[in-house]
């Protein structure tokens, strides 16, 4: 069975680099009808809070991205001791005491010689008393694994083949002095014991991806099927590190973004299909394709999320709107019509409110200088409210009769003088629903 998992830290919000490595995961456990895990990363208690928690599950469920089933790492720290004592065992888990000022120094001697800056293994050399004394002095030292010196090899899902050099990576640091396990070891354990078949994530992860390999290993675990998506950038390449906080799920959600609009952009950026937008999950499960993607920075425009979220609302029924339309306070016996007229001219939803304290209130006119008189003249032919399908055409042809205007200068200062709007929708259909106060003079 295939089982995937998306594991992010609940020490902020969600932003659009967490999303697309969660849908990938998502998409490949729902197109092999396998298991998805949301598994929480919360091993470190000082910065990880129960609000990001809700937060994330609410994001998830925002997207219709349901989990089989919800870990939470927190709870498994017995399962990391097990394993760190089974890494002591073998001989693959040793303590160092260098400080970081110390290891800074390290690195750049070894950088001025020319050498990789990977830790040189000291603390292999150390005896038990020395360590005592270390202990004594600094407190517990850091657990690292030790690597077996060799190529580390494996074909990724994206990137094809890879073959990492161990010697040119340091020993990782799988447990700090204060006791918290970090996410390497939290990870390969869970992946191991939960079964997981597949992890895709970002390629910033590839190095470490290549230590993990050793430590399944060493735990006697299976190799899972990895794969590394290219990162994002802003549309003119720039990095998003910096960016992040303000490309957060909730305010995408906030701004009216539809969550179909986001999941189809992001199920295609950076592959080699074009962008298509799907009705639902399963369709993007069925055409999803991790070999399609490639390895170069994909760049991310959020302005591209607004037509797609327009064309998710053109196609939507009045039944999927009814409750937000009726929150507007449009009454029952139009609602159905304002949706119609409206929702081909809306981006998102939050653009419905204003066109409806039009139709209920009448607008401010905009009228300028030169149309003035036009406008007067016009309103003089308006016939009395309520309007329907065919007064606007009788209204425009009685008008051009009586001053001989045509074209855009017959029709947009009677659409500017009606609605105060340069463009909407059609007026045809949307005269039947104005409130139409007559412009003064």
């Amino acid at each position: 069975m295939t089982i995937t998992r998306f594991a992010p830290s609940p020490t902020g919000f969600l932003h659009v680099g967490n999303l697309r490595t969660a849908l990938m995961n998502y998409l490949i456990a729902r197109k092999a009808g396998g298991t998805f895990i949301l598994r929480i990363d919360d091993t470190d208690p000082e910065r990880s809070k129960q609000e990001y928690v809700d937060a994330i599950q609410h994001d998830l469920e925002w997207l219709g991205l349901t989990w089989d089933r919800m870990e939470r790492q927190s709870e498994r720290l017995d399962r990391y001791a097990a394993a760190a004592d089974a890494l002591r065992d073998k001989a693959r888990f040793y303590e160092a005491f260098e400080t970081p000022v110390e290891l800074d120094l390290k690195r750049k001697k070894q950088l001025n010689m020319g050498k990789p800056p990977v830790y040189d293994r000291a603390a292999l050399t150390l005896s038990d008393d020395e360590k005592d004394a270390l202990r004594a002095e600094r407190g517990n030292g850091v657990w690292r694994f030790q690597l077996d010196h060799a190529r580390i090899e494996w074909t990724d899902g994206i990137l094809g083949d890879i073959s990492i050099d161990a010697a040119s990576v340091s020993d990782p640091v799988l447990i700090r002095g204060d006791g918290q396990v970090l996410y390497t070891l939290a990870s390969v354990v869970d992946d191991t014991e939960m079964g997981v078949t597949h992890v895709v994530r970002g390629s910033d992860h590839v190095t470490n991806t290549a230590t993990q390999i050793q430590i399944i290993e060493a735990l006697g675990g299976s190799i899972t099927t990895f794969a590394h998506h290219s990162l994002l950038t802003g549309p003119q390449g720039e990095s998003l590190s910096k960016r992040l906080g303000s490309l957060s799920l909730r305010d995408f959600r906030e701004q009216g973004v539809e969550p179909m609009a986001l999941l189809s952009l992001l199920a295609r950026l950076g592959s080699s299909d074009p962008v298509e937008l799907r009705g639902s999950l399963e369709e993007l499960a069925e055409h999803f394709e991790p070999a399609r993607f490639g390895s170069a920075p994909t760049k991310f425009d959020q302005a591209d999320l607004f037509p797609l979220t327009a064309r998710v609302l053109h196609e939507r029924p009045f039944e999927d709107v009814s409750g937000e339309i009726a929150g507007l306070g449009v009454p029952d016996d139009i609602a159905p019509k304002f949706w119609e007229v409206m929702r081909a001219n809306v981006t998102t939803m939050a653009d419905l409110a204003p066109w409806w304290e039009i139709c209920r209130d009448g607008a401010e006119p905009i009228i300028a200088e030169e149309d003035a008189e036009f406008v007067r003249e016009a309103m003089a032919l308006l016939p009395d409210a309520p309007f329907d399908a065919e007064t606007w055409s009788a209204w425009t042809s009685a008008v051009k009769d009586a001053t001989g205007r045509k074209g855009k200068g017959l029709f947009m200062p009677l659409r500017l003088a009606v609605t105060g709007q340069a463009r909407g929708p059609d007026m045809g259909s949307l005269m039947p629903l104005l409130h139409v106060v007559r412009a003064k003079g």
